[in-house]
């Protein structure tokens, strides 16, 4: 298995690119959004990669972060969606507005992306609601989730992500759908300081 590809970028098509490393082109299938992130050819890049084999071929999918790697891995757990529908996915959403619409059960933003449907949306929902953490999205400000550091911290990590939890929830019982809420929380500055009311009124500027 090759872990991750690193060298000059060589290409960048809509949903592929070509690394060349010592004098070898890997070609390398991407989502959109990691395609628009890259930075120009003839830069060094490097894409953690995971390897796909059918009888007919093998083909290497490549992501900017572990964590979207990862994600991937475990769309393409769910029976129905293949690889070209993971990447669908994931360049449709980010992993986080991913995550939170799994655990807020928003098949409706999930179905948004291309060929997957409602059906298959709720399908994977229910397989991996289980396996999303929302404190890996929900981080605090010196990179610390409410189940890292020491025991003081983790629970200041905790009430923090409260904090922006009930804030996310005031703004799903305004209407906007669970999706919409997580990704105006990610756009919002937030201070440990600030209230519940305080994140929503600036969370509510990012709608």
């Amino acid at each position: 298995m090759i872990a991750f590809v690193k060298g000059v970028l060589d290409t960048i098509d809509l949903d592929r690119v070509v690394v060349e490393n010592q004098g070898v082109g890997f070609e390398i299938l991407v989502p959109g959004s990691v395609a628009e992130a890259l930075p120009q050819e003839g830069n060094e890049v490097k894409l953690y990669t995971y390897t796909h084999v059918r009888e007919d071929a093998l083909q290497l999918y490549g992501f900017l972060t572990r964590d979207e790697m990862n994600m991937f891995r475990m769309l393409i757990t769910v029976n129905g969606i293949g690889p070209k529908g993971a990447l669908g996915i994931l360049t449709a959403m980010d992993v986080d507005t991913l995550r939170f619409a799994i655990l807020a059960g928003d098949a409706k933003s999930i179905a948004k992306a291309p060929g997957i449907g409602a059906k298959t949306a709720a399908k994977l929902i229910l397989e991996l609601k289980d396996k999303c953490n929302l404190e890996d999205m929900l981080e605090t400000e010196d990179g610390l989730s409410a189940g890292s550091g020491a025991s003081g911290r983790k629970a200041e990590a905790g009430a923090d992500n409260e904090a922006r939890n009930d804030a996310i929830q005031a703004l799903v019982a305004l209407g906007y759908s669970a999706t919409e809420a997580a990704a105006a929380l990610k756009r919002t500055e937030i201070t440990k300081e600030m209230s519940v009311e305080d994140i929503l009124k600036q969370s509510l500027k990012n709608l």
